[in-house]
């Protein structure tokens, strides 16, 4: 039987072991925000401002095919790594394949809604007049590629789970090159205007898919067969409790994008601003500070092998270890952003076109206040993955849930009564100082409980 210290999960050095895992899932989320952030640049250049408000209304359903990713691609890679810290391979197969199946039928049931209900949706995301046609074209074409989406951000995780971060990292670089290849070619060559973008996003993202699923044929620690990817019950359910809590914190990112969009068309249009002018720039703002949150979720993404196998292996000490060194990167990267918003807002905003003199004082207020907290946004998803890593779904999901839904959602719709279109930007930083204090907090008790059961 195979020794389970054997694995490098339980024997490598920590810090060598985040390099491995979590610089791989950066550069794969970095990568994968980066279709949102080309788009973005040369929609702001061709089509203009309404072009970029129309990006931003399409958001959330980008926010909704990586929270089924994260669903299946961390639930599956979650228990399969315990499984396998566990020695148990078998069971580690059907997680394997449970996951790969729930992802392929999670996108195409998500394609066939979007293209069933496009026109609703676009107005329920917050569509003004104006916006709405070119919001209709650019989700029209792009929903058709969330099946590989899904299947490129969920499955980078099981890749990794495996030993490979590295191809994971190759294979949605490869589609996001892409799509910033044929964005140019599409919208300026071929005088696609928005179309084009969503065309060359799509045909990346295929490209991606078809390689990770091709990965996904030939594991290297196990054997996946077809029987494996049957749906069952054994293996869905386990998925599903363990994906559970980045998948909340995704679709309340999506639902605040959503109530945010709403409350921007309501509240700009009584301002000296107007409608599309905070549109257009939360849509900008949005997709920039996703880049810093990248990197954040790609460390959350990253330590979830390692701390996983330790927790299943009953190595304590290792799982602790992880998450200070984690958390650690995370916030100065996140020191990093926070500088970088504050004293350079209106350069950021500049790049992605140009804008009124509303447009930019709006923009630089926003990032200024909306991301006043962003040095300690780190300590909210790495706290909540941690919890399931080690299989306690129910603290990941409370977490993933207090930051966006249990603060920020009724603060959103609360502060604007009083203090209007500013009542948007001040609700983000309260929201963020109660939550990660609160994660903190968890987490500070959870080591002591790890104390007294892994000793090791």
């Amino acid at each position: 039987m195979e020794d389970r210290n054997s694995n490098p999960l339980g024997t490598e050095k920590i810090g060598r072991l985040l390099m491995k895992f979590a610089i791989p899932s950066i550069i794969a989320m970095l990568v994968s925000s980066l279709y949102n952030i080309v788009d973005q640049f040369f929609i702001g250049r061709s089509v203009g401002m309404l072009g970029n408000a129309a990006t931003n209304v399409a958001f959330p359903l980008t926010i909704i095919c990586t929270a089924l990713a994260l669903l299946c691609g961390i639930g599956g890679a979650a228990n399969f790594n315990l499984a396998l810290g566990r020695r148990r391979k078998e069971k580690a197969v059907s997680f394997a394949g449970g996951a790969i199946s729930m992802m392929l039928l999670a996108g195409i049931a998500l394609t066939i809604v979007v293209v069933l209900f496009l026109k609703p949706m676009m107005i329920m995301f917050g569509a003004t007049d104006r916006v709405l046609d070119y919001a209709l074209t650019y989700t029209g074409i792009t929903s058709l590629g969330f099946p590989f989406l899904i299947v490129t951000t969920g499955g980078s995780n099981l890749i990794r789970a495996d030993g490979s971060p590295k191809y994971s990292m190759f294979c949605t670089l490869t589609g996001a090159i892409i799509n910033m290849i044929l964005d140019p070619l599409f919208m300026f060559g071929l005088n696609m205007g928005i179309a084009g973008a969503a065309w060359a996003t799509i045909i990346g993202q295929i490209v991606s898919g078809i390689m990770v699923l091709g990965y996904l044929t030939n594991f290297k620690t196990v054997h996946i067969s077809l029987k494996s990817l049957r749906p069952s019950k054994d293996s869905w359910l386990p998925i599903l409790s363990l994906g559970i809590a980045p998948f909340f914190n995704q679709m309340a990112m999506m639902i605040v994008q959503v109530v945010m969009n709403n409350t921007l068309t309501y509240y700009g249009g009584k301002s000296s601003y107007g409608s599309e002018i905070p549109m257009a720039c939360v849509g900008i703002i949005s997709k920039v500070s996703m880049i810093f949150f990248a990197i954040v979720i790609g460390i959350s993404q990253g330590i979830q092998p390692i701390i996983s196998f330790n927790y299943g292996a009953g190595n304590g000490k290792r799982v602790k270890e992880t998450y200070k060194k984690a958390l650690t990167a995370a916030i100065i990267i996140s020191t990093v952003a926070f500088l970088l918003f504050q004293f350079f807002p209106t350069q950021i905003i500049a790049i992605f076109g140009s804008g009124s003199e509303e447009y930019f004082s709006f923009a630089e207020k926003f990032f200024r206040i909306y991301l006043f907290f962003t040095f300690i946004n780190g300590i909210q998803p790495i706290t909540a993955n941690t919890f399931t890593s080690i299989g306690k779904s129910g603290k990941g999901v409370f977490l993933s849930l207090t930051r966006q839904i249990i603060f920020l959602l009724p603060l959103l719709m609360i502060l604007p009564i009083f203090m209007g279109i500013e009542g948007v930007m001040y609700s983000a930083p309260v929201a963020d100082g109660i939550a990660a204090v609160l994660s903190a907090w968890f987490i500070w008790k959870e080591f002591k409980l790890i104390d007294n059961q892994l000793p090791n």
